[in-house]
C-alpha cells in the first residue's frame, strides 16, 4: 500500500509531484535505469521537447514490461541539459502522466552520456500483488 503526503508544515508542492510516499506491506520494487530520448530505431531528435517525450514514452515501456503502469510510479529524477521551455515541459510529462503525482527531482545543466541527449529520466515504481 501506498500513501502519498504533502506535510502542513512543508509548502505546497510547486509542480506535479507529491512531497513523500510511504510504501507499507508487501510490494514489488521496480528501479529504472536512466531512459533517454531514442527512438526504438535508435534515433535521437535534436529538440529537448521531443526527447523528454520519448524518454517518458520508453519510461512507460519500462513499467509495462515489469508487469507495472504509470500509478505505480513512486518517484523520478529528470536531468535536463540546455534550456527547456517549463509550460511545454509541463504539458508533455502531464500528458504521459495524468494525473499521477509522484516524488520528482529536476536537475539542469547536468552533462549526460552524449552530447546528443538533452533529457534523462530515471525512476523507481512498485506495485502490490
Amino acid at each position: 500500500m501506498k500513501e502519498y503526503r504533502n506535510p502542513a508544515n512543508v509548502h505546497p508542492p510547486i509542480a506535479g509531484y507529491t512531497h513523500q510516499i510511504e510504501v507499507q506491506g508487501a510490494e514489488r520494487l521496480l528501479v529504472l535505469s536512466g531512459q533517454v530520448g531514442r527512438r526504438e530505431d535508435g534515433s535521437v531528435p535534436d529538440d529537448p521537447i521531443e526527447q523528454l517525450d520519448i524518454a517518458l514514452e520508453n519510461l512507460c515501456r519500462n513499467l509495462r514490461a515489469g508487469k507495472m503502469d504509470v500509478p505505480d510510479l513512486l518517484k523520478r529524477t529528470f536531468y535536463l541539459v540546455g534550456d527547456m521551455d517549463a509550460v511545454r515541459r509541463r504539458d508533455v510529462i502531464t500528458a504521459r502522466l495524468k494525473d499521477h503525482k509522484p516524488c520528482m527531482t529536476l536537475l539542469y545543466g547536468v552533462p549526460l552520456a552524449s552530447p546528443i541527449y538533452k533529457v534523462e529520466i530515471d525512476a523507481w515504481a512498485s506495485r502490490a500483488d
